[in-house]
């Protein structure tokens, strides 16, 4: 049964049926025709994989960033970052990578900030000189910090899959999405030194002064919500509807900038992301029920740990495995479908779970910027009204760089574990 139900899946993939609906289907090909199981098993285990509190968290939140985007938060948390690095050379680049790493702390995804800062900053950015692939590659490669910076929508299915402390998956995000974004900004920086890029940045900005009290309500904003959660006042869900509520405040009463129509918006695209999202967690949860069945996990766990001796050698070829399947199959699937699998193999050569999540969030968010599945790159030419061939070249830089940091990450454990570790005491 699981070669039929793989293989069913990767030709509904190479004839471009949506991801959801591919495993779904080839789920469907597995319980006909190789089980004696009633159809009723199919809403069965969709609602079993459904009926989790901390899923709750996930509308929410993707709500909160569209609130944001249409309240007017995003754009004052662009004119605060650039406030402070619009002075460099290469600043207005920069600015691209911090305000994604504040806007990550509210929504939590990668698409959902691809759209809310790029539609702000790949205009400005081709307006300053800068070249559009350029502009567009850098916003789709920042906008990754989304989903492994907390809140992160992928940690939270990962806690939900393999019952690992969301919290804690949270933190361990913390110094990881750091050193990725000083990274990205180093390179930002040499990068436009010797192209020569940048060299007007800083005109036009506010004030510090004036761009941190105009951005203000935006800064509470991720405080309110991360310190909710660690300060054991409320669970990550009752933070994001926390958010929620706050954005609408502050958009329709403070900022004044929120009409009904668009309002009317914010909730429609919400509605249709987190819809997709719920469809591709209960496909994946039928499909990792029948491989259950099947004693899948198990054998596969049992043959990585007896082919790849070591945590090292099992490491590498968990990630080169992940970084395959992230270009192909969505985050999302990815992981409800392999976690639960490959953490059980990485439980047997002492990898802390934690800290293998981490690693997991961080390979597959890159499957988020290759080709072909690369949804923050389709965002990001869309918004810059560019091909993906020109944004190619630099990707190709970008991507080094995130890779060499996912290699740092993989081998130094204390990165992903001293925030948790530290919290715990």
């Amino acid at each position: 049964m699981t070669s039929a139900l793989i293989t069913s899946m990767l030709i509904l993939f190479a004839i471009s049926v949506p991801v959801a609906i591919a495993i779904g289907l080839a789920s469907m090909v597995g319980l006909v025709g190789f089980t004696s199981l009633p159809l009723l098993v199919v809403p069965q285990q969709i609602f079993i994989a459904l009926d989790k509190f901390p899923l709750a968290a996930i509308p929410f939140f993707i709500l909160a960033g569209n609130l944001m985007e249409v309240g007017g938060l995003s754009r004052r948390l662009v004119e605060f970052a650039r406030a402070f690095t619009g002075q460099l050379q290469g600043g207005l680049a920069i600015t691209c990578v911090l305000t994604c790493m504040m806007f990550s702390a509210i929504s939590g995804s990668s698409v959902a900030t691809t759209f809310a800062v790029g539609a702000i900053l790949i205009p400005a950015m081709r307006d300053y000189g800068y070249p559009i692939g350029f502009a567009a590659a850098l916003m789709a490669v920042s906008a990754e910090l989304g989903v492994i910076l907390p809140p992160s929508i992928p940690m939270i299915l990962y806690g939900v899959a393999t019952q690992t402390s969301i919290p804690d998956l949270f933190l361990a995000g913390v110094l990881p999405g750091v050193l990725i974004a000083g990274s990205l900004m180093a390179t930002i920086f040499i990068w436009c030194r010797i192209k020569g890029w940048g060299k007007r940045d800083g005109d036009g900005r506010l004030s510090r002064l004036d761009a941190t009290r105009r951005a203000v309500w935006s800064l509470v904003m991720p405080v309110l919500i991360m310190g909710g959660i660690y300060g054991g006042v409320t669970t990550p869900t009752e933070a994001s509807v926390i958010a929620v509520v706050y954005a609408l405040v502050v958009g329709l009463f403070l900022h004044r900038e929120m009409s009904l129509k668009d309002l009317a918006l914010a909730f429609r695209k919400s509605v249709v992301t987190s819809a997709v999202i719920m469809f591709i967690i209960g496909a994946a949860s039928l499909m990792g029920y029948l491989l259950n069945r099947q004693g899948v996990p198990d054998a596969a766990a049992l043959w990585l740990t007896s082919t790849f001796d070591g945590p090292t050698s099992l490491m590498l070829a968990i990630n080169f495995m992940l970084f395959v399947v992230g270009m192909f199959i969505e985050t999302g699937a990815s992981i409800v479908v392999l976690a639960p699998i490959l953490q059980d193999a990485a439980l047997r050569v002492g990898i802390e779970p934690v800290h293998f999540g981490t690693v997991m969030v961080v390979n597959l968010a890159l499957g988020m910027i290759t080709p072909p599945l690369g949804v923050n790159l389709f965002a990001a030419a869309q918004i810059a009204g560019c091909s993906i061939t020109a944004m190619l070249r630099p990707l190709l830089v970008f991507l080094a760089v995130i890779i060499v940091c996912l290699m740092i990450i993989t081998f130094v454990p204390q990165l992903s574990l001293f925030l948790p570790g530290t919290m715990a005491r």
